[in-house]
């Protein structure tokens, strides 16, 4: 069986790190394996093959704990590359060993790089928004592992419970958890789906369910008050607009309606594919939406709306750009009418599903209209709008104490 050796080669620079490489020996033939960890002499304690942990300084105590860390996986995988090539019982040479370390290293035996390559797949595949939930959830537990990955099997319930217990130190809502959560959990089943680990269920213990927000509603009224509403503000108008607009659209997401094209209304109705879903809808054509699109749309353009200005350049930067702009007017445009609810482009979908249901209109049809893939999640969707029938119940007991 190959052996493998931790070797040390100091700078011939005085004063200057050296670096750690790895020897693969096999029927007295010798490999290299070049590694990134650098050390200095006085770090290294040759006999024992081992890092000396003993600096004063306690940031060069973290990088040589980090490397003893990284080098002891290294060694794990490469005694399990090893393993495999003698399981095989066909001959193997110590060059081949390195070039399967070699190759490992780079493929998706470890977590986060497995993670990246997923979320670049998706982005490929033109799953932009699915693409950016993957790079937010992986930035978030880079930072928890201070960009150091993991293995794929070394993926387990106490190290998600660690990055559960870290995101509540930072003070993150329990929804982001959740968030964060379910798109690893995601990336790791879709890991064990292509046989790269075995399923250990790393995130039983840990929350990924959906928290009770603030309500983000706003009544009939209210609407009617900011259609009302006299802006002498272009910027703020324009917000307002666009507000009333995804409003009109049984609240359509901001990614869609930057994205409507001139050709997408015919006869009377527009028709549209979700970005979120794919779910294709279709929605008859009203006066008060062509008085928006002729306020705002752009003739030379083959959008219906001027929201992306530049066709061709970087437009959905464009747009997640145009968002925060519009939100920003939106919340000032809120404390103007002293809402209780933060303006945002959001609250207008949420708005048209709670009015829509003040209306008695069946959810199958609300659940039709916003374009949800199930009723359930429509019913999800407006129990966590309408308190009105709990709070109504909790003022007639608490009248029965008078």
């Amino acid at each position: 069986m190959a052996t493998i050796k931790i070797k040390f080669k100091a700078s011939q620079v005085e004063g200057k790190e050296g670096r750690l490489f790895y020897q693969v020996i096999h029927h007295r033939e010798a490999r290299q394996i070049r590694t990134e960890y650098t050390l200095f002499p006085d770090e290294w304690n040759p006999g024992l093959s081992q890092i000396i942990i003993s600096s004063v300084r306690k940031e060069r105590e973290q990088h040589l704990s980090r490397v003893e860390s990284r080098m002891a996986k290294d060694i794990r995988w490469l005694q399990r590359i090893i393993a495999q090539f003698e399981q095989r019982g066909m001959a193997y040479t110590s060059g081949q060993v390195v070039q399967a370390f070699q190759a490992s290293w780079r493929s998706d035996h470890f977590f986060m790089a497995f993670v990246r390559k997923t979320q670049e797949h998706l982005w490929r595949l033109g799953r932009y928004r699915t693409s950016e939930t993957y790079q937010a959830a992986l930035n978030s537990f880079m930072c928890f592992r201070e960009n150091e990955d993991v293995f794929l099997e070394e993926i387990d319930s106490d190290l998600m419970l660690s990055y559960e217990a870290w995101l509540k130190s930072k003070g993150v809502v329990m929804n982001t958890i959740s968030f964060y959560m379910r798109v690893l959990r995601a990336a790791y089943n879709k890991a064990v789906e292509c046989g790269l680990t075995t399923q250990q269920y790393p995130f039983r213990h840990v929350y990924t369910g959906i928290a009770k927000t603030v309500k983000r509603a706003v009544p009939l009224h209210v609407i009617r008050r900011l259609k009302a509403l006299d802006l002498s503000d272009d910027s703020k108008s324009y917000a307002r607009d666009i507000f009333l607009f995804s409003f009109y659209m049984r609240g359509m997401s901001f990614v869609d309606m930057a994205f409507l094209r001139k050709k997408d209304l015919k006869g009377g109705v527009l028709s549209y594919r979700r970005k979120k879903t794919g779910q294709l809808l279709f929605i008859k054509w009203e006066p008060c939406m062509q008085e928006i699109v002729e306020r705002y749309s752009n003739p030379s353009s083959p959008y219906l709306l001027s929201i992306i200005k530049r066709v061709g350049e970087n437009e959905r930067r464009q747009y997640i750009n145009e968002a925060h702009r519009v939100n920003k007017y939106l919340r000032e445009i809120g404390k103007k009418l002293h809402l209780k609810v933060p303006l945002t482009l959001y609250v207008a979908r949420h708005a048209w599903a709670s009015i829509a249901k003040s209306k008695n209109i069946p959810i199958s049809v609300i659940s039709e209209g916003m374009g949800h893939d199930s009723e359930t999640t429509t019913r999800i969707y407006l129990a966590s709008l309408d308190t009105a029938p709990v709070d109504r119940a909790n003022g007639l007991i608490l009248k029965s104490l008078v």
